[in-house]
């Protein structure tokens, strides 16, 4: 009986083979690409500078990207408003580090380039001193 039975699971084991296709291999550079697109890599862009300003100014709008992809490198201008008196240089500064971190590590691509503007200046509460924007 035992031998009776390995016959049946052996032949079983074969009819279920059958109709399957062989596996074959792709080489990676007939498989294709993953694209991401430059809305995407500005939404991070603009999420990582939020990240990196930490707070904004009262009336402020929050940080807005855009992004220019060619292959795995993507160059990104961001747009935000800060308040005043305060270390533009240095705020700037940070927004680069990262968002340029921060699209490296999720999207994969190269930033060699991060271009912030300060579109508007904000007073900051000071005691006796004129409120709103001075830009």
């Amino acid at each position: 009986m035992d031998d009776s039975r390995s016959e049946d699971s052996r032949s079983d084991d074969s009819r279920s083979d059958e109709g399957r296709r062989p596996v074959t291999t792709v080489p990676p550079a007939e498989r294709g690409a993953t694209r991401i697109a430059d809305r995407v890599v500005a939404k991070i862009a603009s999420q990582a500078a939020r990240e990196a300003l930490e707070a904004l100014p009262r009336d402020a709008m929050p940080p807005h990207a855009s992004a220019s992809i060619h292959r795995r490198t993507a160059r990104i201008r961001v747009g935000l408003e800060l308040d005043y008196p305060s270390d533009i240089g240095a705020r700037c500064a940070a927004v680069r580090r990262r968002v340029a971190e921060r699209v490296e590590a999720l999207a994969g691509m190269d930033v060699p380039e991060v271009a912030v503007l300060v579109e508007r200046l904000y007073l900051a509460h000071v005691p006796g001193a004129a409120q709103g924007r001075t830009l």
